[in-house]
């Protein structure tokens, strides 16, 4: 009765979650120590359990969950992809359970959200997310995914964000303080170096110490220090000869050491590989299965090779998130409906301010429907939905309104549209037995089809705009594969130029998680849209930008390149693309229904990925390299012009310690309100350590009426002016003269003041 008595005890203080702590001391606590403010309860708990409890905590239970302990009261941890919506109930290999229930709102993807530099949108997204998942009864989403775009190619571009860190940290900030407002927890992922997806279960990425810290972990820190992240997931890579489930020097010395974080680790499915690795080297909680932190555990704890201090150590790390985020009971689950009309509306405000306009020549944008009384569309991208597809997360959302469609429901039946495919799909290895379809096509070039061909052309003769809807699809970008090239697939510039020749008046819209190569579009259209993969919403918001309901104001998050051999990885020679293993580390495990009987070999010496160009990823290896570009990155039109004036800094010199201050004017020289994403890059004049030719060090979204002037003050901590000096193994700041550049993209930045450092 005793044991019972204390037991209801401690539920009920971790009910009211802080206990005794006041709400004036938990402010005076940094994000990651609120974690700890149970600790007193929870070690009283952790002395009750037995062995066999402790370790049944650190493994899956299902495939979307891991074990509580029902005789205390603990509830099991129930996880959810993310990161861009509540996935829907899953059972064995990932099979869908087909509930009537679980449908969620499908947000813009990443790369679509890092494409509006927000960070008010990125905390409207994750609260959002995070609401939903309250309603699922979810107490982890899995995301964000933060990874630096290293590669054009990458299969995941469309899941992250950006290839700059500052950017990364801004939005990751964002998203995770939104998703853990709303009572979620967050599971920063893939922590860290997870750059490719090919050979992504076993390459090692070899990479010096400085470019590590300052590029690729700038966002996993941020998220961690500044919205107190509980949970992150590590990589299933290996960096410098460890992968990421057992990588001591990225999870104890960094993650818990030098940034204090107090939550909890769990691996990426599958991404387990040892068990005294995996316990001296930083995680948790296996995912999935429990080969390694099982049976195995606790035969290492009985024969004194593991102190069963450390296990301890990681039911304290978990129970402080299970405290941290209320347990929905089953039958509070899933008892209102998931998706609704607010989270709807951020999606809607996402996508909108997602658009980028690449060109707009002669102004063809927007569309002026007095004049333009019928429309070609044509593309089969302009149909396809994008919410599913792919080796991993996808969304069973309750609609999703496509271009066409989109267009359709906003200009009514005032402009005649005409659509046709032109090309076929490709679905390469997910097509299965829709393999020898006449609408899948069997190569990723296959030549256009005579009969879709023939039909687009006539549509286009005979209209006043062709809207060539261009770009790939999530079966050609995807987890477990990277893309062959960035070329437009099933010979869409073939395609576009047969159109040309009939009706020059062309606006080519490309829809794709990352860059496409757009020489020939380039050539061939007035205008070009990058509408991305823009979640349910996005066919409402890219008619509203294509009709000038709003302006245009989505910057570009990565740059696209003229061609992919121009690109820091493949210009050096250092992608290590040669598929050493049987299968993908993740599919081969759980996704059999599209791989088939392939398996994975972790023991397969996996290759090595050397990151020699160091410092120099996307626009910082174009810019110091002297390589032309296509659209640089931060590049972004609108339907107004903005002139930038007055630029100064609050004074001449900066101490280390202090906040550089620049202010300009901005005004609005256009009949329309639009906003704009003002950028501030740093240059270094002369510098003794070695740098790229510029950095982006702070950015702001600006809404200015038709004509309005507005005066804008960009901060930048001198702190982020910092280096990280291997000799020292700390950071370091290199004093000096710095030129602070202020514009609309990295390439056009018409302000220019100096200071001293």
């Amino acid at each position: 009765m005793n044991q019972i008595i204390k037991t209801a005890a401690l539920l009920m203080a971790i009910a009211t979650t802080t206990g005794c702590t006041t709400r004036t001391a938990m402010d005076s606590l940094t994000p990651q120590e609120k974690l700890t403010v149970n600790d007193t309860k929870i070690n009283d708990l952790i002395a009750q359990m037995s062995l066999e409890e402790k370790v049944e905590m650190l493994h899956s239970k299902t495939i979307m969950s891991s074990e509580g302990v029902p005789r205390l009261g603990i509830q099991d941890i129930k996880y959810a992809d993310g990161p861009f919506a509540v996935r829907e109930e899953l059972g064995d290999g990932f099979q869908p359970l087909n509930w009537t229930t679980d449908s969620a709102t499908y947000y813009p993807t990443g790369s679509a959200l890092a494409a509006t530099w927000s960070y008010d949108l990125a905390y409207d997204y994750g609260r959002a997310l995070g609401t939903e998942a309250r309603r699922r009864g979810k107490d982890i989403i899995l995301g964000p995914a933060m990874n630096i775009q290293r590669l054009p190619i990458g299969g995941r571009t469309y899941e992250y964000f950006s290839e700059d860190p500052a950017l990364n940290a801004i939005l990751a900030v964002g998203y995770t303080k939104g998703m853990q407002d709303a009572g979620t927890a967050a599971c920063l992922k893939h922590y860290a170096l997870n750059n490719q997806e090919t050979n992504r279960g076993s390459v090692d990425v070899i990479i010096a110490e400085r470019p590590m810290r300052e590029i690729y972990l700038k966002a996993f820190e941020a998220a961690v220090k500044e919205a107190g992240a509980m949970s992150v997931m590590p990589a299933y890579n290996k960096v410098n000869g460890y992968y990421g489930s057992e990588n001591n020097h990225l999870n104890n010395v960094i993650l818990r050491g030098e940034w204090g974080f107090k939550g909890m680790t769990v691996s990426d499915w599958g991404g387990t590989h040892s068990t005294m690795g995996a316990a001296l080297g930083g995680l948790d909680v296996q995912m999935t299965g429990d080969n390694y932190f099982g049976p195995a555990l606790i035969d290492s704890v009985r024969a004194g090779k593991l102190n069963e201090s450390i296990v301890d150590d990681k039911v304290r790390e978990i129970l402080r998130v299970r405290f941290a985020v209320e347990a929905i009971p089953n039958d509070k689950a899933n008892t209102v409906k998931i998706s609704q009309k607010e989270q709807r509306e951020v999606a809607y405000n996402v996508a909108a301010n997602a658009i980028v306009l690449l060109k707009n020549e002669k102004e063809v944008l927007p569309i002026n429907t007095a004049k333009t009384k019928k429309i070609a569309v044509i593309g089969l991208n302009a149909t396809a939905t994008t919410a599913s597809g792919g080796m991993g997360a996808g969304a069973k959302t309750p609609y999703e309104i496509t271009p066409l469609q989109g267009l359709k429901n906003r200009v009514g039946k005032d402009v005649e549209i005409q659509y046709a495919p032109a090309y076929k799909n490709y679905m390469g290895m997910f097509a299965g037995n829709k393999a020898n379809t006449a609408a899948i096509a069997n190569t990723l070039d296959e030549a256009p089809d005579a009969k879709l061909l023939a039909e687009a052309i006539a549509a286009a003769r005979g209209a006043d705009l062709v809207l060539f809807f261009a770009g790939s699809n999530k079966f050609i970008e995807s987890e477990g594969i990277d893309r062959e090239n960035i070329l437009l697939p099933v010979s869409q510039d073939i395609i576009i130029s047969k159109l040309a020749e009939v009706n020059p008046n062309i606006v080519t819209v490309v829809v794709s998680g990352g860059p496409c190569d757009l020489r020939v579009v380039e050539k061939k259209s007035n205008a070009i849209v990058q509408a991305w993969w823009n979640g349910l919403e996005g066919g409402h918001a890219l008619a509203d930008v294509l009709l000038g309901n709003i302006s245009p104001s989505g910057k570009l998050p990565f740059t696209f390149p003229l061609k992919l051999e121009d690109s820091l990885a493949f210009a050096l020679g250092n992608f290590s693309n040669d598929v050493v293993t049987d299968g993908d580390v993740f599919a081969a495990q759980f996704r059999h229904d599209i791989v088939g009987d392939a398996e994975f070999d972790a023991n397969i010496h996996g290759p090595k990925a050397h990151y020699s160009e160091g410092l120099l990823v996307g626009y910082r290896w174009f810019d110091t390299k002297g390589v032309p570009v296509l659209y640089p990155f931060g590049h972004g039109l609108s339907y107004v012009n903005f002139d930038y004036a007055n630029i100064q800094s609050d004074k001449a010199q900066y101490a280390a310690n202090d906040v550089i201050k620049v202010s300009f004017d901005i005004t609005n020289k256009g009949a329309m309100e639009a906003d704009e994403v003002v950028q501030l890059y740093v240059r270094r004049l002369d510098a003794k350590v070695e740098w790229p030719h510029k950095e982006l060090k702070a950015f702001q979204r600006v809404t200015l009426g038709a004509g309005n002037t507005e005066s804008v003050t960009l901060e930048v901590p001198v702190s982020e002016l910092r280096y990280w000096d291997e000799a020292t193994n700390g950071w370091k700041l290199e004093s000096g003269k710095i030129e602070v550049l202020v514009g609309t993209s990295s390439a056009e930045l018409p302000l220019k003041a100096t200071i001293a450092i």
